[in-house]
């Protein structure tokens, strides 16, 4: 079969390799679609903090069942989402119903190899059931449910002021699930491009991130600051930042990931009783959340899925896209069609 991989940073090479060999209680599943997220550029510009190359990319999948073990629940045929955290199920997390944070967790595409790919096998707990989406709505799910993981973590309630820093994948994931949930989104990033995508995907009010932008989020919040404030750029210095734009009693949820430390005024945090928490990946209830949004109509997906390639292609297109992203907001990979 063929597969896809980052043999180093800035190194893609397409590869053949053996079918998997599927374990015990596991799924033969060829790969549909993947979704090229963040972390995936990352990998490939040697970004990401944890991990070991080689590696085969890819978490955000959409998959058709080949073989699956006598009362998996699965058929061959069938299309499902893919949940890529692979948990222990015993650690202090899993037992508390977090698997998204085990102890021993292994994501899909990160810590083990993913779904760019002809074939994939992996456990049958991790495939998730949507039935009345196809291969280009499963392959949206996980994205948004890391967004919709972070709203369920701030507890958003309605009409709070809620602002979303970063208007990537996973800023507008946020920003469409507070939404949901009855917040006032605004959404802050440097590209205007972003921003007008944000406003139309996302219904969100929007704030160039420039030498203006405190009086911008004190005139949208009457001096008072959000409510509740997502970061999702993945850069130090505005997670640093964004805890300015925190009203008194509220919310930071820090969504993206970095190396480095991020520091803050204690006295400032402490006067304004802040809660500062972290999101990472999602649940299982986070993926439902999404799939239900998704099959009453309220995620545009035709304005999110905007660029297509094949495994073949993406040797070529996938760097392209980690530098130039104009027009760019989720890249897809079909396979099998």
């Amino acid at each position: 079969m063929d597969v896809l991989v980052c043999e180093q940073p800035g190194t893609l090479r397409l590869e053949r390799r053996p079918a998997p060999v599927p374990g015990a209680g596991d799924v033969l599943v060829r790969p549909r679609r993947v979704g090229i997220c963040g972390t995936d550029y990352h990998i490939f510009q040697g970004k990401h903090p944890y991990l070991e190359y080689p590696r085969v990319m890819g978490h955000e999948l959409a998959v058709e069942i080949v073989e699956a073990p006598a009362g998996s629940g699965w058929s061959a045929g069938e299309i499902a989402v893919v949940n890529p955290y692979v948990s222990c199920g015993s650690c202090i997390a899993c037992r508390a119903g977090k698997p998204n944070c085990c102890v021993r967790i292994g994501v899909l595409g990160v810590h083990r190899d993913g779904g760019m790919a002809e074939l994939l096998a992996l456990p049958a707990r991790n495939l998730v059931r949507a039935d009345r989406l196809g291969p280009d709505g499963c392959a949206a799910v996980e994205f948004l449910a890391i967004g919709a993981h972070a709203v369920s973590r701030a507890d958003i309630a309605a009409a709070e002021r809620v602002l979303v820093v970063g208007a990537g994948p996973i800023g507008l994931g946020v920003a469409l699930f507070a939404g949901l949930a009855g917040g006032t989104v605004t959404v802050m990033d440097t590209d205007p491009e972003r921003l007008d995508a944000a406003q139309g995907i996302a219904g969100a009010d929007a704030i160039r991130a420039d030498s203006s932008v405190a009086e911008a989020v004190a005139a949208a919040t009457g001096g008072e600051g959000f409510d509740a404030v997502f970061d999702a750029t993945g850069n130090a210095a505005s997670m640093e930042r964004g805890f300015d734009f925190v009203a008194h009693g509220g919310r930071y949820v820090l969504v993206s990931v970095v190396r480095s430390a991020i520091r803050f005024e204690d006295a400032d945090f402490h006067r304004r009783e802040m809660t500062l928490m972290g999101s990472r990946n999602a649940t299982d209830a986070d993926f439902r959340r999404v799939i239900e949004a998704m099959e009453a109509g309220r995620v545009p997906l035709d304005r999110i899925l905007t660029h297509r390639t094949t495994l073949v292609q993406a040797v070529e297109d996938l760097p392209r896209w980690a530098t130039q992203k104009s027009g760019l907001i989720k890249a897809v990979i079909t396979i099998g069609d």
